[in-house]
């Protein structure tokens, strides 16, 4: 999809916010409805924060009730890799960008239709920017 986004960690630090920081390169995740993109309702696109790579599009998102932004699908299927995250005493699967490789939170099997999946992402992780949703 997109070219590989590499930078030494003072980079990363220099160029993110703390909030962003701690979520995207520590792992973090932000508390639970403290994001403004929870309440975003206007048509646009979801990036990632660190490196701008498209990740999510107004139309897949809906409210979960979880706390965090949650979509029922990426982008494209490039958009966002996936890893096993045993962290915490519980075995989950962590989301994060294929382009940078920043933290964006978790993908749960308990979406709607038409995937059934809930990718729980940290608000912190993305940059939205208003427009058309262009498929």
């Amino acid at each position: 999809m997109s070219t590989k986004t590499e930078k030494t960690d003072a980079e990363w630090q220099e160029t993110l916010t703390p909030a962003q920081y701690a979520v995207l390169r520590k792992h973090s995740t932000e508390p639970r409805g403290s994001s403004p993109l929870n309440k975003e309702k206007r048509e646009g696109h979801f990036k990632c924060a660190g490196c701008g790579q498209e990740l999510f599009t107004s139309d897949t998102k809906y409210e979960s009730g979880s706390g965090w932004p949650s979509f029922y699908a990426p982008v494209s299927n490039d958009a966002v890799g996936e890893t096993v995250d045993q962290s915490y005493g519980m075995t989950r699967t962590e989301v994060h960008c294929s382009s940078c490789g920043g933290h964006l939170g978790h993908v749960f099997p308990d979406g709607p239709r038409p995937t059934g999946l809930r990718y729980c992402m940290n608000g912190a992780a993305l940059d939205f920017t208003p427009g058309k949703d262009d498929k």
